[in-house]
């Protein structure tokens, strides 16, 4: 998984190694089966990198910007333990076949990938993509969208850390120079929302705690992951997984790209097959 690291002495954005996801009082995330490990490949079909990412219907599966980048095609896999059993001399993990097959299901692939317009200007990013699978995963359940421009309720509320939100994903949940940790399950933690208005945010990007001591985070990569407005039980998106101002350590503050924007609902529902437009669910905070 991809997640950016933001370079506070230049203010630029770097691309992170692919790899890992959520850390800190994490605990296994079964409650949201739609949320998958997506693998994407370059133009030869060879392994590029791997994110996090969220069935909105069917078949239209949210992640990064950045993750769907300059690749082009992609496998998902939506099993909590997609990669657990990964097998480095085999390659593969002999269970689901990540991240080269399909052993088990649910697991689809796709060669339908639209970038909302990353890399763009600081901080509007446009740090949003969509993966249109080739087979429909049938679930009882998928994410919803919050309501257009629903977090500006609390933009200019400076007790914002009263607003848990859940990010989840696959992967790393411990880093430094000269360790990591990497479970490839899917794990949700809580965190709190920090800043909605600075110059990093301006009302495009959202900043969380990563703080063991209310929770956790993501660590760098993660990226293309829900963040879920509320507690673990909420199926309701905000925001996907972006940037954070770490390169090794997992903690201090994370960001993720709003999905409760109208271009950004605009660019799902144009990008949706016609059949599964009205299956994305918008709904109010």
């Amino acid at each position: 998984m991809r997640k950016h690291v933001l370079a506070l002495s230049a203010i630029l954005l770097l691309s992170a190694a692919p790899a890992h996801a959520i850390t800190g009082n994490f605990v296994d995330d079964f409650e949201h089966p739609f949320v998958g490990l997506v693998v994407f490949y370059d133009q030869n079909g060879d392994f590029s990198h791997r994110c996090s990412g969220s069935l909105l219907s069917p078949r239209v599966f949210l992640t990064a910007g950045h993750c769907v980048d300059g690749v082009n095609s992609a496998r998902v896999y939506f099993q909590q333990g997609a990669g657990a059993n990964f097998d480095p001399v085999l390659g593969i993990d002999p269970v689901t076949g990540y991240p080269e097959d399909c052993f088990t299901s649910p697991c689809t692939t796709s060669d339908e990938l639209y970038n909302f317009g990353y890399p763009a200007g600081f901080p509007n990013t446009k740090d949003i993509g969509l993966v249109i699978l080739d087979q429909p995963i049938n679930l009882p359940e998928y994410g919803k969208l919050a309501d257009a421009e629903s977090l500006n309720v609390f933009t200019n509320k400076k007790g914002q850390q009263s607003l848990t939100l859940t990010p989840s994903g696959y992967g790393l949940t411990y880093t430094n120079p000269s360790r990591t940790v990497s479970f490839r399950e899917r794990l949700m933690v809580t965190s709190k929302l920090q800043n909605l208005t600075s110059a990093l945010n301006d009302g495009f990007n959202m900043q969380a705690s990563n703080n063991v001591g209310i929770g956790g985070g993501t660590c760098f990569g993660d990226s293309g992951g829900p963040t879920f407005y509320g507690g673990f039980s909420s199926n309701t998106i905000v925001g996907v997984t972006s940037f954070g101002l770490s390169s090794h350590v997992c903690a201090g503050v994370d960001f993720s790209y709003r999905t409760d924007q109208t271009a950004v609902i605009d660019f799902i529902l144009d990008h949706a097959p016609a059949n599964e437009r009205n299956l994305i669910q918008i709904v109010p905070l």
